[in-house]
């Protein structure tokens, strides 16, 4: 069995083609089910965040094939639409992936400590759903355990950045004075919890959080002063909005092109700044053709990442080189457990020979056969069973000149005083 990484991210797949990809929560369960259920998959968990969407199995030699199209019929989608934009990893690369996945190393922004958690969500699903087996349960508490060692001794954890502290220093760009503005916070998540944290170290004390559940909303925005509303206050909470940042994890957009018009109309068209994280996106990309709004997704806060990204190539050097000596780790354990299994079969194998040799001995004894001829036939026996595979395999290696395999059986097979230089 193989293990495989497959996926699309922000480096490989537009917006478009990521918000078609993604996997909404209410999907998550009824996907991994399906995952699961394909007969080339043995395990398998799903990350889906607004930047990736990737699987993560365990699989036979054709898996790859049949997740491919498992996953375009899920999306409606062509599988050589998926295959042009994804990436695939095997055992090793697909291990190393995953771990630099954890500690923010292929993440937007350098380092950002929120995919973690979303990692810890997606194992914690695949769980759930019977998704894990001992292969992808090993390999996800290994790699917690790297990231959590990346954490601790590099510094890439430090000052932490994410898309929610780029978006907010994107508006500080555009607004000379932050504390005077207000802004609209759409959705609850941590992506909301992480925008408003910094809107309110920036100095903005005016903040309104709008989610389904005004009870989340409130859990969000009391601590820093804020207003809390259902989505259905939106329209008139964007009247007063300087600055909208949207995070939700609606299969629709949320604020339409009519909405954002008329409350510009009541706002006198003073400027709107907005941001959608979201995938799918929650603000109509035609909101962007209206004159007074200044719209962004994901993608437009590529120049705030890069910048952070040069202040933390030093760490994620280092981080590079402890997933390196995890990867390996974590090959060793693998090989030390396959090596294991096949001495367990080897010697069940040895036993069950032993165990038929010596029933049939004890009943020619119980015959009344003379003990000595009993005890000689046994010998001869067990020998003719236990050497008859290996000596065809021998035969057939000797008959292809395949001296890696002669070497092998020599070295496993005969003892050290076999050999003259000894």
């Amino acid at each position: 069995m193989t293990l495989l990484a497959l996926g699309i991210n922000h480096r490989t797949a537009t917006l478009e083609v990521r918000e078609r990809v993604a996997f909404t929560p209410a999907q998550l369960e009824q996907a991994l089910a399906e995952l699961r259920g394909l007969p080339e998959v043995r395990e398998a968990a799903v990350l889906s965040t607004c930047n990736r969407t990737e699987l993560y199995c365990v699989t036979d030699e054709t898996g790859e094939r049949a997740i491919y199209e498992w996953l375009g019929r899920f999306h409606g989608m062509e599988v050589e639409a998926l295959t042009h934009c994804a990436y695939h990893f095997l055992d090793g690369d697909a291990a190393r992936h995953l771990m630099r996945v954890a500690v923010g190393l292929d993440s937007m922004v350098l380092g950002e400590p929120q995919i973690l958690g979303q990692l810890k969500d997606a194992y914690q699903a695949a769980r759930r759903a019977k998704g894990m087996g001992g292969e992808l349960e090993r390999l996800f508490q290994h790699t917690f355990a790297v990231a959590k060692q990346v954490r601790t001794e590099t510094g890439i954890g430090r000052n932490p950045v994410s898309v929610a502290y780029a978006a907010v220093s994107l508006a500080s760009r555009i607004f000379d004075d932050l504390a005077g503005s207000r802004a609209l916070l759409i959705g609850a998540g941590e992506t909301i919890e992480l925008v408003a944290r910094h809107l309110h170290e920036a100095g903005v004390r005016r903040l309104t959080v709008a989610n389904r559940t005004r009870e989340r909303a409130d859990q969000l925005a009391a601590p820093l002063g804020g207003e809390a509303v259902t989505l259905d206050a939106i329209p008139d909470a964007l009247i007063d909005a300087d600055i909208v940042i949207t995070s939700t994890a609606s299969a629709l957009p949320i604020l339409g092109k009519g909405m954002v018009e008329r409350a510009l109309k009541k706002r006198r068209h003073r400027p709107v700044f907005m941001v959608d994280i979201a995938v799918p996106r929650d603000i109509e990309p035609e909101v962007g053709e209206l004159s007074d709004v200044f719209l962004y997704t994901v993608d437009d806060l590529q120049e705030v990442i890069e910048e952070n990204r040069r202040h933390r190539q030093v760490a994620a050097d280092q981080a590079e080189s402890l997933i390196e000596s995890g990867v390996g780790h974590w090959q060793h354990e693998r090989r030390l457990r396959g090596g294991g299994e096949l001495i367990r079969d080897v010697r069940a194998r040895g036993e069950s020979l032993r165990d038929e040799a010596r029933d049939q001995a004890l009943a020619r004894l119980a015959k009344g056969e003379d003990p000595e001829d009993v005890v000689r036939r046994l010998a001869h026996q067990l020998t003719n069973r236990l050497l008859h595979r290996p000596t065809l395999a021998l035969r057939e290696a000797a008959s292809d000149d395949r001296h890696d395999l002669m070497d092998a059986a020599a070295t496993l097979l005969l003892d050290d005083t076999s050999d003259p230089s000894r």
